[in-house]
């Protein structure tokens, strides 16, 4: 996310989507929960360990690593989910903050680890942005990051998607490597970017797993709504347009209730490399 390429995100996050991200953050971080220790229990940060956590949202990831014994500096777009961070930090001296670009900020290069989950996706200039996040390593660093496989590869996005794609008037992006939650999910691309960046002994691992999404309907569908991954374009609809779009992804959804609620398969790429 270079430059002025990234105003529309920056608009985005520090708008009502950050707001009602911050707002959910709880529903959030348990949601994520088995992806975010997979990714942790990989970067394996150290006792004193100087860590940046790149999109770090509203910080479970960056508190998580700090509770392990690593300073970890978490860095992202978004004023409210930096606002919640900030209140998981207070009287802690293992935790920073800050809002900034990652793709532009000015490093030093005393950082052992990079990490981030789900926040290096949406760069505009991916291979000049891993470039420069590269130069916060230390000769001997390391970066592992998580971001979604294909969207087919998602049910738990997936289907609601696929319901809802029909009231919408614009197309689907016709890029799939543009910025967003998929811009990763072509594993031989993902590669490429990492290596013309500059990044040597690259490997990217499946990891798959259930979240669950909420115990009864209502409570899926309201996530879905407000801060799933069918939030964005629901806003764009009004009215009785929108209502017809919420009953179809109900009842797409409904025929995967259980009894215990809704879990939906995720799946997501498991991405380590090292600085040389």
């Amino acid at each position: 996310m270079a430059g002025a390429d990234n105003e529309a995100q920056i608009e985005f996050w520090n708008g009502q989507a950050g707001r009602t991200w911050a707002d959910a953050q709880v529903q959030m971080d348990v949601m994520l929960a088995p992806l975010s220790a997979i990714a942790i229990d990989k970067a394996n940060p150290q006792p004193g360990e100087r860590a940046i956590d790149v999109g770090c949202g509203c910080g479970d990831t960056s508190v998580a690593m700090a509770q392990r014994g690593a300073a970890v500096w978490g860095v992202d777009i978004s004023e409210p989910m930096l606002d919640r961070a900030k209140e998981r930090a207070k009287g802690r001296k293992d935790l920073a903050f800050s809002k900034t670009d990652a793709a532009t900020q000015a490093y030093t290069p005393d950082h052992p680890l990079l990490f981030s989950r789900f926040g290096v996706m949406f760069f505009a200039d991916p291979i000049g942005a891993f470039k420069n996040l590269r130069t916060a390593l230390t000769d001997d660093g390391r970066m592992v990051f998580i971001c979604w496989q294909a969207p087919s590869a998602n049910p738990w996005m997936s289907i609601a998607a696929r319901a809802l794609q029909p009231f919408l008037t614009a197309p689907p992006s016709a890029d799939p490597r543009a910025p967003g939650p998929f811009a990763f999910a072509d594993r031989d691309y993902l590669i490429d970017v990492l290596t013309q960046a500059g990044f040597a002994n690259v490997r990217v691992e499946g990891a798959t797993t259930n979240l669950h999404l909420g115990d009864n309907l209502d409570e899926v569908i309201r996530f879905q709504g407000e801060i799933g991954p069918i939030a964005r374009a629901l806003a764009e609809l009004q009215g009785e347009e929108r209502d017809k779009a919420l009953r179809a992804v109900r009842d797409a959804l409904s025929a995967h209730m259980t009894s215990d609620g809704l879990d939906l398969q995720a799946a997501c790429w498991l991405v380590s490399a090292t600085s040389r």
